[in-house]
């Protein structure tokens, strides 16, 4: 493909039109009339080969093909987005613009929060923008990265991009106060009879994998897509689960839960940041990168956990 044959312009078009599914109201939304909207719809199914749009009764419904560019145009509309936006130098004290950072939840309550606090006083323009982890991650991790500014995710998951460490974590295990099976330790028989809460994506599969190699299957009783939500799971119930020892410890007041150390070596647990080779050399992402990388340097290593 020829992109110097292209009209650029008819990205911005193709994703009015295949999100809308009006000619009219994409025209609207873009600035152009609806002659002239009709004019590109018609070089794009030229350059397609396909109608994109198809009328069914009274409206439009997206082809096959239609469908596979809805969410591709808006990738590339987002990157598009983002090459013109770079910058040869940035100053963070008067710059306006916004970061949007992929992240579990856990990784926003320990790590977002100080870099939210270092971004309030030092760079009053800038905005943070922290979207949920999606399941389909390591499906295509760069095509998600491109469209974003990076991803919070510890090593073991995902590899091939550029990252920059943070901090260390712990894996420890959490079980109800007055839990009746249970002491200060857990055995190897426990983690196999004791019913379980899990964390539902695929962020610690590390940690998993290592029960796997251990001969453990969890038995899941619960399964949420918050990390924040296992104390209040395993609080008041004969359940265990396996959580960060940084956030158990943050949600300590929360629930009538305490922190048990593994029957094993558990995998180390490195949070790091994560992003497409497209932003490397930008000054507003160079500045993000160190920031993050300070505020991962006050963190610091892995917490000791406290006693039952």
């Amino acid at each position: 493909m020829n992109l110097a044959s292209l009209d650029l312009n008819l990205v911005v078009a193709l994703r009015a039109l295949l999100e809308e599914r009006n000619v009219t109201r994409a025209g609207r939304r873009v600035g152009l009339s609806q002659p002239a909207m009709s004019a590109a719809l018609a070089r794009l199914r030229r350059h397609f080969d396909d109608d994109l749009l198809a009328r069914v009764g009274g409206h439009y419904e997206l082809t096959a093909l239609g469908q596979v560019l809805l969410d591709r145009t808006a990738t590339a509309y987002a990157v598009l987005e983002r090459l013109f936006a770079s910058q040869a130098d940035f100053d963070p004290a008067r710059e306006s613009r916004e970061f949007r950072l992929v992240a579990s939840d856990y990784a926003v309550a320990l790590f977002g929060t100080e870099l939210a606090h270092v971004v309030h006083e030092e760079a009053p323009g800038i905005r943070l923008r922290f979207t949920q982890t999606p399941a389909t991650v390591v499906d295509d991790t760069a095509a998600l990265l491109s469209a974003t500014d990076g991803l919070l995710m510890p090593h073991g998951v995902i590899s091939g991009l550029p990252v920059t460490d943070l901090y260390d974590d712990r894996w420890v295990f959490i079980v109800a106060d007055d839990h009746p099976g249970v002491d200060d330790r857990l055995t190897r028989q426990d983690l196999a009879r004791l019913p379980w809460v899990t964390y539902q994506r695929t962020y610690d599969a590390p940690a998993v994998r290592q029960l796997g190699m251990l001969g453990i299957e969890p038995r899941v009783e619960v399964s949420v897509d918050s990390f924040q939500l296992l104390p209040l799971m395993v609080a008041g119930t004969r359940r265990i689960a396996m959580i960060q020892a940084r956030l158990a410890q943050l949600l300590s007041p929360l629930a009538a839960v305490r922190t048990v150390e593994p029957p094993y070596e558990a995998v180390p647990l490195r949070e790091a940041l994560w992003w497409h080779p497209v932003h490397t050399h930008d000054a507003a992402h160079i500045w993000l990168r160190e920031t993050a990388a300070r505020v991962g340097r006050r963190l610091g290593g892995a917490p000791e956990v406290p006693g039952p």
